[in-house]
């Protein structure tokens, strides 16, 4: 858990260098992020498991947004295209930003606690640990994710769009509002992959 705190803490610190940055770091630190857990009881449902969801999603993005890049560049040359793909500063900060706090919404939102487990040697049932949801700000998924960013440093309309939308249409009633965002933002259509390769790729334990 401690390494993957301090890869977070590299990445952020060396990509990411706007203004309020490092004020949103120090309340990352007090926060509950880098204990928490990704989810409840599925994917990285285990102290630390938030941090390293954060990590392999950024890891995916910065992987895709690359592919995409050089697919487009190819178009015009492949001898331009190693050259052409290198990222920019520009680049590597919002990968980063939207990589490493897509799920800022999963702060102070996980609680420890137990449930019941049948034991199928004995028929018993048991209680084991398992994390519950105790919402401390109940704002919604990623436009909670935006929102909490926000009130540290100001996001580009495509971040908060790729943060907003990282989900695609789980939990959504107008999936046209989620087309109508990847038509128009395809840096929401690659942070919503990096999400499901991360979740059930880099994490999936079936």
């Amino acid at each position: 858990m401690e390494d993957m705190k301090e890869k977070f803490l590299s990445i952020y610190t060396s990509k990411i260098a706007r203004p309020g940055a490092d004020k949103l770091l120090e309340w990352l630190k007090k926060s509950d992020f880098f204990n928490a857990p990704a989810s409840t009881r599925y994917h990285l449902s285990e102290p630390g498991g938030l941090v390293t969801h954060s990590i392999h999603v950024y890891e995916r993005l910065r992987d895709l947004y690359i592919a995409e890049k050089y697919r487009e560049v190819k178009k015009n040359g492949a001898d331009r295209a190693a050259s052409t793909c290198e990222l920019s500063d520009q680049e590597e900060e919002t990968l980063a930003i939207c990589g490493l706090l897509h799920d800022a919404c999963k702060i102070n939102f996980y609680v420890p606690g137990t449930r019941n487990v049948k034991n199928e040697k004995t028929g018993q049932w048991e209680k084991v640990p398992c994390y519950t949801i105790d919402d401390q700000l109940p704002y919604g998924h990623g436009e909670k994710s935006v929102y909490i960013i926000s009130g540290f440093m100001r996001l580009s309309r495509e971040e908060a769009m790729a943060i907003r939308w990282h989900m695609g249409g789980f939990g959504e009633n107008n999936t046209q509002n989620v087309s109508g965002a990847f038509s128009k933002y395809p840096l929401a259509v690659l942070t919503h992959l990096a999400d499901m390769q991360a979740t059930y790729l880099d994490e999936n334990e079936s």
